[in-house]
């Protein structure tokens, strides 16, 4: 099997290879979409694409961390907007979709080169390292390897090495065959990220790949067999980049990118990811989703629960994580109980009979949010809609809820959308001039609360369904 798999990544590699007709494989023009820092304002949130890896954006024990993802929330905290993320690990594809308006920014560890730099444009660097080449020590049950290691890029002449397709690695192995003068056999593999050509290397499967020593060093401490001593170009700058015709965005980036690495905040993020060695822990952990795909302990219950009532489970473990962070026995200060933090008395109008119990408490909980759902259904008919109002209305209760939407409807809003309509009036309820309103009916709420609470459940929902499968 390992050799078959072997010889499929050569034969697609060799096939990528080949000459092509030139007119035939001449791309057509990509239309540049106008799309500029104005226009992203007035949207009120960035769409940005990044790669799902242990290093730029994961999940452990339900959170999203990340090397971009934090420098990308210090970003767009910094202009106020909400932050958007797609993943997607094909270089061209993320070019392709930069240049057509679907993200604004590409995030990514992108080397930049000069033929990139004719497609998009390149911010102030975020980082710099050097390409390395890794290759096995050892076989995965501790035998030496066979192989002598490469330590002198002459060696490189004639071996097979697999990189991430349409990378900068094909780039310059291309360029460093040239000046070593001899043939290098490149092997694009579509569809595998960095760090899953290294666990190849690791396991034996290919021979060679080559990788960013930052991370080709972090990937030291999870393969023990691989060496990562030898470079194949000189320093190299790291960039984002956005359309070439974005220049007031890039402008925006580049000065905060020159601040912001002075400060003390992309020091502490820098080392967190690449240098400090508890990122081991981390991806070993079996609640790291590169490592398992699981959020907590009880995602198998989550899930077997969530399947009942047709709820996708990711947004039912975002809502837990908010609750309770997966603690069974934690309560609150109000006397809510469990993984899913129901009140008492909510438990016993729902059947809950033993409430740490985290089945019954996920029972219970999932049998409230289908009551919420089916008291907004007849107004609320968009499904995606009705979801906020049931999340606030399980956080602080329908009837504010409805408070919010009576004064919505008052104020000519739209009583039925969430964003900049309900949710302002919700978020305000705590202030005497909207709780004071002769439509209101239940009185003072802290609504900054629900109001967030909406917004942090259908963030972590969208980075579950980013990096874990359903």
């Amino acid at each position: 099997m390992q050799r078959f798999t072997l010889l499929l990544m050569v034969l697609i590699g060799v096939w990528g290879c080949q000459p092509k007709d030139k007119k035939k494989s001449a791309k057509a023009p990509v239309e540049i979409a106008s799309i500029d820092l104005d226009d992203i304002i007035k949207r009120g949130k960035i769409r940005v694409v990044t790669d799902y890896n242990s290093t730029n954006y994961f999940v452990y024990r339900g959170r999203p961390l990340g090397y971009q993802l934090e420098l990308l929330q210090a970003f767009s905290n910094t202009l106020g907007l909400k932050l958007e993320i797609v993943v997607s690990n094909n270089v061209d594809e993320n070019f392709k979709d930069l240049l057509q308006g679907e993200v604004d920014l590409i995030a990514t560890n992108l080397t930049i080169t000069r033929d990139r730099s004719h497609r998009v444009a390149f911010t102030e660097p975020h980082c710099e390292t050097r390409q390395v080449l890794v290759q096995q020590t050892h076989d995965k049950n501790g035998n030496p390897s066979t192989t002598p290691l490469i330590r002198n890029q002459l060696d490189l002449a004639g071996k097979t090495i697999y990189v991430q397709e349409n990378s900068a690695y094909v780039t310059r192995l291309k360029s460093l065959a040239n000046e070593i003068g001899d043939t290098i056999h490149v092997v694009e593999i579509p569809k595998y990220e960095v760090e899953q050509l290294i666990s190849l290397v690791a396991s034996g499967e290919i021979p060679y790949t080559v990788c960013d020593e930052n991370l080709a060093r972090i990937n030291l401490n999870f393969y023990k067999n691989i060496d990562v001593e030898t470079a194949v170009s000189f320093p190299q700058k790291i960039a984002w980049a956005v359309r070439p015709n974005a220049t007031n965005l890039k402008d925006v980036v580049d000065n905060w990118l020159i601040s912001f690495k002075k400060t003390n905040q992309y020091q502490r993020i820098y080392r967190k990811y690449y240098i400090n060695r508890r990122t081991n822990y981390l991806t070993n952990s079996r609640f790291h989703s590169i490592k398992s795909g699981r959020v907590s302990a009880f995602d198998a219950l989550i899930k077997e629960e969530s399947a009942k009532h047709n709820f996708d489970w990711r947004l039912v473990a975002a809502l837990i994580y908010q609750e309770s962070r997966f603690l069974p026995e934690v309560e609150s200060w109000a006397g809510a109980v469990g993984l899913m933090q129901l009140m008492p008395q909510t438990a016993a109008t729902f059947g809950v009979e033993e409430i740490t119990s985290p089945q019954d408490n996920i029972q219970g909980g999932l049998k409230f949010l289908i009551w919420l759902d089916k008291r907004f259904a007849d107004e609320i008919t968009d499904p995606e809609e009705r979801l906020k109002f049931v999340l606030a209305s399980y956080n602080v209760g329908p009837g504010h809820v409805e408070d919010a939407m009576r004064l919505a409807r008052k104020n000519n809003k739209n009583p039925y959308i969430w964003d900049d309509n309900v949710d302002y009036y919700l978020l305000n309820k705590s202030k005497p001039a909207f709780y004071n309103d002769p439509v209101v009916r239940h009185g003072y709420c802290r609504g900054e609360e629900p109001y967030h609470y909406v917004n942090d459940i259908l963030e972590r929902y969208t980075h579950y369904k980013n990096v874990i499968a359903d």
